[in-house]
């Protein structure tokens, strides 16, 4: 397929595959072209893969993204992250045109060496919707009447017995998969002789110690905090529930704020109820609704002071903002984020 396409070809894999990379850049080095590679972690791995002497391209062979404008196209083969999709890859920043040091151009031929992984089948469509809008022609995994241009990364279990054999594990620990998975391998691992009891199977959080002389290994009962961590400008630590539903509720169905002026002594409200409404109903175009929320506000207040001496204005404000929010999820379907102040004087 290489020796086919007339124009610059841009290759999209995961840059852990260092293989499948490996291979790419030795066949195109064959055929005399340059090979460009975009990328932080295929870049990394490639270096490191170098360095370790996995393979040894010669000197020139590669360069840099911005290099690869000052060969002819036919010359060119261009390594690349995002064939996920991902929001800030090298390929997706290209297909969106956001990429400061490449852009495509029409006869740029683009193959997607992955098969999509499950979840990710919107965001590689709309980068393929964007990387057909400039004219590239795009060749997918296994698409119809093409080579394949994909084979899995994940051993099969051949694979893995072949690896337990070279390795000969004392201990094993099957990791990276549902629960499932892991005992299917744990399984695998019996058949080849290991015994059980040096077998752990863990999950999120499981803390796992191997003895001080190194014959035993145990999975103990207490647990690492392994939940969710919430990134919330400079603060980093568990999300609170209370915070995360506010947060939706007013991303799904905005919010409602009630201003209300009540009388200390007797519990009245001393003027109409201000209301402010965001992302909820717009105010103009809903005055009938808002009059009868001011006559729900007027009834709540004063039914809830009149037997009440002193008057408890937290108490008050709670059954305000439970009985507006009931009523406006009765006459709307939406339950925004409902705010009563009240004002004593």
């Amino acid at each position: 397929m290489v020796r086919k396409v007339s124009g610059r070809i841009i290759i999209a894999a995961f840059a852990s595959h260092i293989t499948r990379l490996a291979h790419v850049v030795k066949f195109a080095e064959s055929l005399g072209k340059k090979i460009a590679i975009d990328g932080r972690s295929m870049k990394t791995n490639i270096e490191v893969a170098i360095e370790a002497e996995l393979f040894q391209p010669k000197k020139g062979t590669i360069i840099s993204i911005e290099e690869s404008t000052n060969y002819p196209p036919n010359k060119v083969v261009i390594l690349m992250t995002g064939a996920q999709g991902e929001e800030f890859a090298s390929l997706n920043r290209a297909a969106n045109k956001t990429h400061t040091k490449f852009s495509l151009h029409k006869g740029d031929t683009i193959i997607l060496s992955a098969s999509i992984v499950p979840g990710n089948e919107r965001a590689v469509e709309k980068m393929k919707d964007g990387l057909t809008r400039q004219g590239v022609r795009i060749i997918s995994y296994r698409t119809a009447g093409e080579d394949f241009v994909h084979a899995t990364g994940h051993g099969n279990q051949e694979d893995v017995k072949w690896l337990h054999r070279k390795t000969h594990p004392k201990f094993f620990i099957p990791i990276h998969g549902n629960h499932y998975r892991l005992v299917l391998h744990k399984e695998l691992a019996l058949e080849l002789g290991m015994s059980e009891e040096n077998i752990v199977v863990p999950d999120n959080g499981s803390i796992i110690e191997i003895s001080p002389d190194g014959q035993k290994i145990t999975a103990r009962k207490e647990r690492a905090p392994s939940g969710l961590m919430m990134v919330d400008g400079t603060s980093v630590g568990d999300a609170q529930d209370v915070v995360i539903r506010d947060r939706v509720m007013l991303a799904q169905d905005g919010m409602f704020v009630i201003i209300a002026l009540v009388d200390q002594k007797t519990g009245k409200l001393k003027k109409s109820p201000d209301l402010i409404s965001r992302g909820f109903v717009y105010l103009k175009e809903n005055q009938e609704l808002l009059r009868q929320v001011r006559i729900i506000i007027k009834k709540s207040v004063e039914d809830s002071t009149a037997k009440m001496n002193p008057i408890d204005f937290d108490h008050v404000k709670a059954g305000l903002g439970e009985t507006v929010s009931k009523f406006l999820y009765q006459k709307t379907e939406k339950r925004p984020l409902v705010i009563p102040v009240i004002l004593s004087v």
